[in-house]
């Protein structure tokens, strides 16, 4: 993307990107830092995922479209995480070995996401985060289905993101957490200089 062409968030490019990083300075202005979060970060959210997710919501028949509606969340855990810790994936060959700020594996980061960040963390424990990676995350991504007796439902009581005990993802909830997340993330962006350069070699390395 040398020519700064590439629409990254919305009809922002590489080349927005760019000109704004060469203002954006680590622990500087707080309005820099909400423009680099509503126009990069939320804006490309929004438009590439959050809205589709609303289609489905609002024309759904209650006939399986959780399915496509969870398995897009589930492509977003691993950005957002990633996004907090500063870090790309990388597909090792063998041989190979990570640099910095590289990871291979998916599923760790998927598990930090669900057991550190709230209001995640509050449902999720590290065996149970395993179980969701491998029966609800790689069900959805790799088989088109859920494994290991994952259901998808709407919605439940309280809020929940999941019933533990009768193994049940209330799609919508879980839309209302990551939300959640991505507003007090937003937040805390603004003043948090170890977020702040995770972000940008985040979007430095989407621009590259």
């Amino acid at each position: 993307m040398s020519s700064g062409s590439g629409l990254i968030a919305g009809w922002k490019t590489a080349g927005d990107w760019r000109a704004l990083r060469a203002v954006l300075v680590i622990g500087g202005s707080p309005d820099l830092w909400r423009q680099a979060f509503a126009d990069f970060y939320q804006t490309r959210l929004q438009l590439r995922y959050f809205n589709p997710i609303k289609v489905l919501q609002d024309h759904g028949t209650f006939q399986g479209e959780g399915f496509s509606i969870l398995a897009i969340q589930c492509t977003l855990v691993e950005f957002l995480e990633s996004t907090i810790q500063g870090i790309k994936y990388r597909h090792l060959r063998r041989g190979e070995t990570l640099g910095p700020y590289e990871y291979s594996s998916s599923r760790d980061v998927f598990v930090s996401f669900l057991v550190k960040r709230e209001p995640f963390s509050k449902e999720f424990d590290d065996p149970l985060a395993l179980d969701f990676y491998a029966g609800v995350r790689c069900g959805l991504l790799h088989e088109a289905r859920t494994k290991g007796g994952w259901r998808v439902w709407a919605r439940g009581p309280d809020g929940a993101v999941i019933d533990r005990d009768r193994r049940i993802v209330y799609r919508d909830n879980f839309q209302v957490a990551l939300e959640a997340f991505i507003e007090s993330y937003g937040t805390a962006l603004v003043a948090d200089t170890a977020l702040q350069e995770a972000f940008v070699r985040k979007f430095d390395d989407l621009c590259e």
